[in-house]
C-alpha cells in the first residue's frame, strides 16, 4: 500500500500505514457504540425502557410514601385528577416531560392507597399482585418479541374496540352501582372471577399495542420527546394489568 509524502499526514497515528492496512471501517463503525436517542434527536427503544423505569420508580416512591402515612384518604382526589389529566395527555399526545412525571407521582398515590385498603383485608395480596403483574408483563413481552403475536391492522382494531367496550360497561356498571348493590354483578362472585380474566387478557393485549407503538415509532424516526408519550402509555396499561390482577385476586379470596 503506497503512502503520502505529506510530513504532515506521516507524523500523524491515524495515517501511517500500520493503521491503514489493519483497520476496517465496518469493523470501526460495529465497534462504535450506538448513539443515544438525545444524541440523534429521535426516539428509541432503549430511551423510553429508560423513561418507563423512572416513572415506575416515581409511581413506587409517592405510593410508598402514601402508604407509610396512611394517606388513603387521597386515593379518591387522586383518581379524579389521574383520570381527567391521563385524557389530557392521551387526546393531546403531551410529551412534555414534567407533566408526565406529575402523573406518574400522582398515579403513584391512588396505588399506595388502594393497595393499603386491599392489604388491609387480604394479608399478601399486594405482593401477589405486583409478582403477577410483572409475569404477565414479561410473558407478554416475550411473545410479542418472539412474533408469536402479531400486530395487524384487525389486531388493532379488535383490541381497541374491545377496550372501548370493556370501559363502556364498567362505567354502565358503576352507574348501576348508585341503584343496586353491586351493580350489574361484574366484579362479584364467579361472574367478577370471568370478568376479572377477560379484563386481564384485554390489558395484557393493549400492553401489546404499547410495545407495537414504541418499535414503530422507532423505526419511523418520531422525535426523541415522543419516547415520553410511549412511556407514559406503558405506564397507564401497567396500572390497569396490576388494578385488575389485584381485583381477581380478591374476588378469588371471598370464594
Amino acid at each position: 500500500m503506497r503512502t503520502s509524502n505529506n510530513p504532515a499526514l506521516t507524523r500523524s497515528p491515524a495515517f501511517t500505514e500500520q493503521r491503514l492496512r489493519t483497520v476496517d471501517p465496518l469493523e470501526e463503525a460495529y465497534a462504535r457504540r450506538s448513539a443515544t436517542g438525545r444524541e440523534t434527536g429521535r426516539m428509541t427503544v432503549d430511551g423510553v425502557v429508560n423513561r418507563t423505569g423512572l416513572l415506575l420508580l416515581i409511581a413506587f416512591a409517592t405510593g410508598a410514601v402514601t402508604w407509610a402515612l396512611d394517606l388513603g384518604g387521597l386515593v379518591f382526589p387522586a383518581a379524579i385528577v389521574g383520570l381527567i389529566l391521563g385524557l389530557v395527555i392521551s387526546f393531546k399526545q403531551v410529551t412534555n416531560p414534567g407533566v408526565i412525571m406529575a402523573y406518574a407521582a400522582i398515579e403513584g398515590v391512588f396505588l399506595g392507597g388502594i393497595s393499603q385498603f386491599f392489604d388491609a383485608r387480604y394479608p399478601g395480596i399486594v405482593i401477589q399482585a405486583v409478582v403477577g403483574t410483572a409475569a404477565v408483563a414479561g410473558g407478554v413481552l416475550a411473545l410479542y418479541k418472539s412474533g408469536r403475536i402479531k400486530v395487524t391492522p384487525q389486531f388493532t382494531k379488535m383490541v381497541v374496540g374491545a377496550t372501548i367496550g370493556f370501559f363502556a360497561l364498567v362505567m354502565v356498571n358503576l352507574v348501576a352501582g348508585f341503584f343496586v348493590s353491586g351493580g350489574l354483578g361484574l366484579r362479584e362472585g364467579p361472574i367478577g372471577i370471568v370478568f376479572g380474566l377477560f379484563a386481564i387478557g384485554l390489558a395484557s393485549m393493549n400492553l401489546i399495542l404499547d410495545f407495537d407503538l414504541i418499535e414503530r415509532g422507532a423505526k419511523a424516526g418520531l422525535p426523541e420527546n415522543y419516547g415520553w408519550f410511549a412511556s407514559f402509555a406503558i405506564l397507564v396499561t401497567l396500572v390497569w394489568l396490576y388494578i385488575e390482577i389485584l381485583r381477581l385476586l380478591a374476588n378469588l379470596r371471598r370464594n
